[in-house]
């Protein structure tokens, strides 16, 4: 892909206005030099008690790697006495992808996603689902133990058209094809 990307990035990142300079460094130092073959924006506002506090997720997608660089916004505390950023990123192979997951909601009303949930596994982070188990008798009172499922949940990522608009909604699907696209030609080219 073009170097058009990189530029389209950072010029979404500024537009933002959210800490742009601190975004920026932080995607520049996980990028490293690659370049963008997809991208994803999410800035969202959070409620903390009376004070509105911000944070921004940015998905990067280049030919080897899926980059997740967050930011954010945090009051005062007993180390540091002025508000403050921080920022965590992480750069995670993309032959290590081991699931992308989407779920798209369509209104009758509506012919695109109003809302899309994408959710990315790579083996960093598992979720257990456990649930008491039974026999299927309703009047067995014995103590049958649990069930429950494990799940992959390294990174969600939601967008409603509402909250966010619809572009962003469909950008969102847009980055999820082409991570599933690289991961699956990762998988048939020998990279797993």
């Amino acid at each position: 892909m073009s170097n058009d990307l990189n530029v389209d990035l950072f010029e979404a990142v500024s537009k933002s206005g959210y800490y742009p300079e601190v975004v920026a460094a932080g995607l520049n130092d996980a990028l490293a030099d690659e370049r963008v073959v997809d991208y994803v924006l999410h800035h969202e506002p959070t409620f903390d008690r009376d004070e509105v506090r911000r944070h921004m997720t940015v998905l990067v997608l280049t030919n080897s790697r899926l980059v997740l660089v967050h930011t954010d916004e945090h009051p005062p505390d007993e180390l540091l006495t002025k508000p403050y950023t921080s920022t965590t990123s992480e750069a995670v192979p993309v032959s290590s992808v081991k699931s992308v997951v989407v779920t798209r909601m369509v209104t009758e009303k509506s012919k695109a996603p109003v809302e899309a949930v994408m959710t990315i596994s790579w083996g960093a982070v598992s979720r257990l689902d456990l649930e008491p188990a039974n026999c299927g008798d309703p009047d067995c009172e014995a103590d049958h133990g649990y069930t429950g499922n494990i799940a992959g949940d390294d990174f969600t990522l939601r967008l409603s058209a509402t909250a966010d608009g619809g572009a962003a909604v469909q950008r969102l699907l847009a980055f999820a094809r082409s991570l599933s696209s690289r991961t699956a030609h990762g998988a048939s080219a020998g990279l797993r």
